[in-house]
C-alpha cells in the first residue's frame, strides 16, 4: 500500500486527485477545515481516504495530523505529499489592504513550507530512512510565471512558492527527495464559483473600480471554458510515479496565448495587450 497526503482535499484539484489516487491502489490521507467536510468526502471516496482535520496555518492541527499518518503508515512512510491547499485573494496593490496580502502569503506560501518541513520526516527524510523517499508535488499556477493586473497578491505566493520549490528540490537531494511544480492555468472547479462573490466594492472610489468588474466577468468566464480537473490528477499520478518526472507542468487552458505568448512577448508588448483587454488604456 502507497500512502499520499493531500491539503486541500474537500473540492476542486485536491478532491479529484484524491479520487483518482484511490482507483490507482492508493491509500489517500486528505485535509480538510470542516469535520462535515471530512465525513463527506470519505463517504463519497470510501475507506481508502482519511480525512486530517487542520489548516495549514494551524500549526498544532498540523502537528497532530502528522501524528495520525505516522501511526497508520508506520515503516512505510509516504510516497507524496501534494501540497495544494491554497486562496486567492485579488485587488490593486495600490489599495490592497496589507492583512489581506499577509494572508494570502500565510496561506500560499508559509502555509505549504509548515505542511512540508512537518512531513518530510515520513517522506524519508531522516538517515537511514526505512522505505524509498516520497516526492513533494506543490500545486503553483499560471500565475507562478504569468501576472495578470489585480492578481499581484496570488501570484506573488506562487511566484515565491516557484523559488522554494526550487530550493527544496536541490536542498532534498542528500535524502533522494525530489519536488515537482505544476503549474494549471484556470481549470474547471467550484473554486471559479466564488468569483462571483468577489467584492469590488472597498474599491469603487476608485479608479480601478471598472476594471476589476471587467476582471470579475473574464475570472467567470474562463472558470467555465477552463481545463478539465481530471486533467491536473493525471499530471499529479505522473509527476508521483514516473521515473524521470519533469521539474514542472505547466497545463494552460490555450497553449499560445496562455502560457507561450505571455512568456514570451516582450514585456511591453504583452503590457499593452492586457491593459487594452481589461480597459486600463484606450
Amino acid at each position: 500500500m502507497k500512502y499520499i497526503v493531500i491539503t486541500g482535499a474537500s473540492s476542486g484539484i485536491g478532491y479529484d486527485a484524491a479520487r483518482y489516487l484511490i482507483e490507482r491502489g492508493y491509500h489517500v490521507f486528505g485535509s480538510v477545515r470542516k469535520p462535515a467536510d471530512g465525513a463527506r468526502v470519505q463517504g463519497e471516496l470510501g475507506e481508502q481516504f482519511t480525512p486530517l482535520l487542520f489548516d495549514v496555518t494551524d500549526g498544532e492541527g498540523v502537528e497532530t495530523a502528522v501524528s495520525q499518518v505516522a501511526e497508520k503508515v508506520g515503516s512505510n512512510g509516504l510516497a507524496g505529499l501534494v501540497n495544494n491547499a491554497g486562496i486567492a485573494v485579488a485587488g490593486p496593490l495600490m489599495y490592497l489592504p496589507l492583512e489581506d496580502f499577509r494572508r494570502q502569503m500565510e496561506v500560499n506560501l508559509l502555509g505549504q513550507l509548515a505542511v512540508t518541513q512537518q512531513f518530510l520526516p515520513l517522506l524519508g527524510a531522516v538517515p537511514n530512512a526505512p522505505h524509498p523517499p516520497g516526492r513533494i508535488i506543490n500545486i503553483s499556477s499560471v500565475s507562478g510565471k504569468v501576472v495578470y493586473p489585480f492578481m499581484g497578491p496570488y501570484a506573488a505566493s506562487k511566484h515565491a512558492l516557484e523559488a522554494i520549490s526550487d530550493a527544496l528540490r536541490r536542498e532534498l537531494l542528500i535524502f533522494g527527495i525530489d519536488v515537482i511544480v505544476i503549474g494549471p492555468g484556470s481549470v474547471q472547479t467550484p473554486i471559479w464559483d466564488k468569483a462571483q462573490d468577489l467584492d469590488i466594492e472597498p474599491y469603487r472610489d476608485t479608479p480601478y473600480k471598472g476594471m476589476m468588474e471587467g476582471m470579475k466577468k473574464v475570472f467567470i468566464r474562463q472558470g467555465k471554458s477552463g481545463i478539465p480537473v481530471e486533467k491536473v490528477s493525471e499530471v499529479i499520478y505522473e509527476a508521483l510515479t514516473k521515473e524521470k518526472p519533469k521539474t514542472r507542468y505547466a497545463i494552460a487552458r490555450k497553449l499560445l496565448s496562455g502560457w507561450l505568448l505571455p512568456r514570451y512577448l516582450p514585456a511591453r508588448i504583452f503590457d499593452n495587450i492586457i491593459a487594452k483587454r481589461l480597459g486600463i488604456t484606450k
